[in-house]
């Protein structure tokens, strides 16, 4: 082999390596970045991981709000039709949050109840996050059949 050669080798194998790494380095980087989103009938049936953030998506259960008597923590439920998880969030709600709205919320599972340190509420009545929406239509909860036009998928 001439020194030439050896020295073009080299090169592309230099570069063969470093793509490697920088893609491994990318792939695990969106791995531990990536949020799933799970329905209340999905954290029953499966065993998630502690502390795995997630988004937690449903409606709100119907005289399940409960404020604490100082500060802003507050407690309620979110169900699929099928399954109801309890939730804490501590931080101002958004407006359009109440009883038996569409909502997702950013958090982990501890101790049986989801931790959300954001809560998300669909912007207007015509409006159900696709994810939620899904979810109600597996379960056949009522809210969920004869909504799938409303998604807003397509906006």
């Amino acid at each position: 082999m001439t020194p030439t050669r050896k020295k073009r080798a080299l090169i592309v194998l230099a570069l063969v390596v470093g793509i490697g790494a920088a893609t491994t380095v990318a792939v695990m980087s969106l791995n531990e970045n990536m949020m799933f989103f799970i329905s209340p009938s999905e954290v029953h049936t499966q065993e998630l991981p502690p502390d795995r953030q997630f988004r937690l998506g449903g409606l709100v259960v119907d005289g399940s709000i409960e404020h604490a008597s100082e500060g802003l923590q507050v407690q309620f439920s979110v169900t699929d039709g099928a399954y109801d998880v309890p939730v804490v969030f501590n931080g101002i709600l958004p407006d359009l949050f109440r009883e038996g709205q569409g909502i997702v919320a950013h958090g982990v599972m501890r101790d049986g109840r989801f931790e959300a340190h954001e809560v998300l509420a669909k912007h207007d009545e015509n409006y159900m996050p696709p994810e939620v929406q899904r979810a109600l239509d597996k379960t056949g909860h009522p809210m969920g059949s004869g909504n799938s036009a409303k998604t807003g998928a397509g906006q």
